[in-house]
């Protein structure tokens, strides 16, 4: 075999593997940005069930007021994080929704005229489901940021990316302090009394 045809083999496994894992990091760039798309979709489901429910509760909860203050903080927030997409105020619009849907649990299950409505119940039910497929969105751009800032470090891959221009994905940013590092006394009871 001629020197010419070893370095060509050489040449082009060497820029199919550079085109391999250009792909790769643009695929995985890709995926992050539909993940936080699909947490703003989710966002914007919960932003459209909040008025639902506050409107089927409002008879029940004359003494809540501060749910409904929550409840429309939250939907604020939504909205703002909707109209600018920025991850920030995706996360911010998660963070109350975190705060608010335990509260209205905690509020349903102590009035047994509410627990039997039925429409609240489906309010409710629809609400938690939501929630979970936001925290499904936001484990997903988390895993993907994680792989992608893998290959930004690691021996071949960071020269490649290096090369060109790529940059570390910063994923979600979670505040450490607030109602989601904390358990309520209602939340330890509620815990306590599952056991």
């Amino acid at each position: 075999m001629s020197p010419f045809l070893i370095l060509l083999i050489i040449a082009l496994a060497l820029g199919f593997y550079v085109m391999s894992v250009y792909n790769s990091l643009q695929q995985l760039k890709t995926q992050i940005k539909a993940a936080i798309q699909e947490i703003g979709n989710q966002l914007k489901r919960q932003a459209s069930l909040l008025p639902n429910l506050e409107s089927a509760v409002k008879s029940y909860m004359k003494q809540e007021k501060e749910i409904f203050k929550m409840l429309t903080d939250a939907r604020k927030t939504i909205e703002q994080a909707d109209k600018t997409g920025a991850a920030s105020d995706i996360e911010a619009a998660v963070s109350k929704l975190n705060e608010l849907v335990p509260k209205i649990n905690i509020v349903v299950e102590d009035n047994p005229e509410m627990k039997s409505d039925g429409t609240v119940t489906q309010f409710m039910a629809e609400l938690r489901d939501t929630a979970d497929k936001l925290m499904y969105a936001r484990r997903s751009v988390i895993d993907l940021s994680q792989a992608f800032n893998v290959k930004l470090v690691t021996f071949p891959s960071n020269m490649i990316a290096t090369t060109f221009g790529f940059k570390e994905e910063k994923g979600l940013d979670i505040p450490t302090t607030g109602a989601h590092v904390s358990v309520s006394k209602e939340e330890m009871t509620d815990f306590k009394s599952s056991l």
